[in-house]
C-alpha cells in the first residue's frame, strides 16, 4: 500500500510540459473538427497520429528523434493492422511479432518500452478500425497518420524555436547509445523475462486472432485491454494479476459509461481536447500508469466521432473477453513458472546430494581402517 502512494504522488516527474500539451492539443483539435464539419472517417486517423508523435517532448534532447520514430512507426503499425484484418495467419502472425516486441523493447528501459506500448496501440487500432467505415486502404490510413504526426512536429518545431533551440538537435552516437540499452537489458534475468515475452506472445497474438476469426465490431477494445492488463506488473503473483485486470475493466467500465451518457461527438470533442492537453502536461512518469493514461487517450480518439455509443454492451462483452483471455494466460504462466522452480529445485538438491556421496563414502573408508 505504501508503493501505491508513493506511485500515486510521483505520477509526474517534475512541473507540468505547459508547452508540450498545447502542442498535443493543437495537434489534435485540428483533424478533429475537420472531421466533425466534413464527416469523413480519415481525419480521424490523423488525430490519432498527433497524439503519437505528441507523447515526445521536443524539448528534450531526443524529443524529435523520438517524434519521428513514433510518427513512422505508428503509421506502419496502423496500416499493417487494417491490412491484417482480413487475413487471420497474417494477424496472428503479426500480433505475436508485436507481443514479442513489445517484451523485447521493455527490456531496454522505460523509454523503449513507451515506444513499444504506442506500437501496438496503433496495431490494434489499425486492426479493429477494419470495416467500421469507407476507408479500405491501409496506404491511406499509413498517409493520414502521418499527416497528424507532421503537423505535430511542424508544431513542435514551432516551440523550440520560442525556446531558442536548435530546429533539430545533434543525434547521439549509435555505439553509445547500444552500450546504455544493454546495460538497461542486463538488469533483468533471462528465464524471468523468457516467460514475460512468452505471456506477452501468447496474450496478444490470441488477442488478435480472436477479433479477425469472430469479426467482432469495435475489436479494440478486446486487444487494448489484453495489451493494458499485460503491462501492469504481475510479479508472478495471480492476486496482481487479478487486481490489473479489475482496474482495466473497470477503466473501460468509465469510459463506456462516459461515451454513453453523451452519445454527441461534438460534445464528447468539446471535452476531451482539454483532458488530452491536461494528461500529456501531466504525463505518468510510472510505466504501468503511462499505459493506463496514454491508452484511455488513444481509445477516446477512436471513438471521438463514433455514432453508436448507444450499443455499449458491444464495447463491455469486448473487455471482458479480454480480461477472461489475460487471466488464463496469467494463469498459465503461473503455473509454468512453478514448474520451472520446483524443477531448479530439485536438480539443486540432487546436485547436493552427488556433492555429498563422496565425502561419505571417504568417511566409511576411513572409520572401517580404523
Amino acid at each position: 500500500m505504501r508503493q501505491v502512494f508513493r506511485q500515486l504522488f510521483s505520477w509526474h516527474a517534475g512541473p507540468p510540459a505547459w508547452g508540450s500539451a498545447v502542442v498535443a492539443g493543437l495537434g489534435c483539435a485540428l483533424p478533429l473538427l475537420l472531421g466533425l464539419f466534413s464527416a469523413h472517417p480519415g481525419f480521424l486517423w490523423a488525430s490519432v497520429g498527433a497524439f503519437q508523435a505528441a507523447q515526445a517532448n521536443p524539448l528534450h534532447r531526443f524529443g524529435m528523434l523520438r517524434m519521428l520514430l513514433l510518427t513512422g512507426l505508428g503509421a506502419c503499425s496502423a496500416g499493417l493492422g487494417f491490412w491484417s484484418a482480413t487475413h487471420p495467419l497474417i494477424s496472428l502472425s503479426l500480433f505475436a511479432g508485436f507481443g514479442l516486441l513489445l517484451a523485447w523493447l521493455q527490456r531496454f528501459g522505460t523509454e523503449a518500452g513507451k515506444l513499444g506500448i504506442g506500437l501496438t496501440v496503433c496495431l490494434c487500432l489499425g486492426q479493429g478500425q477494419y470495416g467500421s467505415s469507407m476507408l479500405n486502404n491501409p496506404n491511406a490510413i499509413a498517409m493520414l497518420f502521418m499527416l497528424g504526426g507532421l503537423w505535430v512536429m511542424l508544431l513542435a518545431f514551432g516551440l523550440r524555436g520560442l525556446h531558442g533551440l536548435r530546429m533539430w538537435p545533434h543525434m547521439p552516437r549509435l555505439i553509445s547509445l547500444l552500450k546504455v540499452l544493454r546495460r538497461h537489458a542486463g538488469r533483468q534475468s533471462r528465464q524471468q523475462w523468457g516467460l514475460y515475452a512468452l505471456g506477452c506472445t501468447l496474450a496478444v497474438s490470441m488477442a488478435g486472432l480472436i477479433v479477425n476469426l469472430a469479426h467482432l465490431q469495435r475489436g479494440y477494445w478486446l486487444t487494448l485491454a489484453v495489451v493494458t492488463t499485460l503491462q501492469l506488473e504481475f510479479r508472478g503473483s495471480l492476486v496482481r494479476a487479478l487486481q490489473a485486470s479489475m482496474a482495466s475493466l473497470t477503466a473501460a467500465g468509465l469510459l463506456i459509461l462516459f461515451g454513453h451518457s453523451l452519445q454527441s461527438p461534438p460534445l464528447m470533442v468539446a471535452i476531451m481536447l482539454p483532458l488530452i492537453m491536461l494528461s500529456r502536461a501531466l504525463q505518468a512518469n510510472h510505466y504501468g500508469l503511462f499505459v493506463l493514461q496514454t491508452t484511455v487517450c488513444f481509445v477516446l480518439l477512436a471513438e471521438s466521432l463514433a455514432k453508436d455509443w448507444h450499443l455499449p454492451q458491444v464495447r463491455l462483452f469486448n473487455v471482458t473477453l479480454g480480461i477472461l483471455l489475460t487471466l488464463f494466460i496469467a494463469l498459465l504462466m503461473h503455473g509454468l513458472r512453478q514448474w520451472l522452480d520446483n524443477r531448479e529445485a530439485a536438480r539443486q538438491r540432487a546436485t547436493a546430494i552427488s556433492e555429498r556421496a563422496p565425502a561419505q563414502q571417504s568417511e566409511t573408508k576411513v572409520a572401517s581402517d580404523e
